[in-house]
């Protein structure tokens, strides 16, 4: 696989031998997505768990904005390049965050994860010890 450093260009992607332009096209339009709600908070609903909800207000602004800000994709955390997936540290403590793409009933899996007319998506924030 042809690996990208930089993970701040737009149009950052792992490519596989079997990647074709529409795949490469489809995958940009999902990380998009996932994008514009890490860091915009729209496009989808924004949950925390529970070990989330207990921290301070203070503490929470600062986990989010962690979230928000992230940019260290590399190819363990982001194997199809569609940023759906990281870890950040705050105050000594890892946190998580994974987007889930569901169909607009959230009972499975989107039938096309790149088209937000199918597709409800959930980014789901938690404490490393709750995965």
């Amino acid at each position: 696989m042809e690996q990208t450093s930089n993970t701040n260009d737009p149009t950052y992607a792992w490519l596989g031998p079997n990647d074709t332009p529409s795949r490469v096209a489809h995958r940009a339009r999902i990380r998009a997505l996932n994008d514009d709600l890490r860091c915009n908070g729209e496009g989808g609903r924004v949950l925390v768990t529970a070990s989330v909800a207990k921290l301070s207000p203070a503490l929470q602004t600062s986990v989010l904005t962690a979230v928000a800000t992230f940019t260290t994709f590399a190819f363990g955390n982001d194997p199809y390049g569609e940023h759906d997936f990281g870890a950040v540290t705050v105050e000594d403590e890892v946190y998580f965050w994974k987007i889930d793409s569901y169909d607009t009933d959230l009972v499975g899996h989107s039938p096309d994860p790149a088209d937000p007319a199918v597709t409800a998506r959930v980014l789901t924030i938690m404490h490393a010890t709750e995965y």
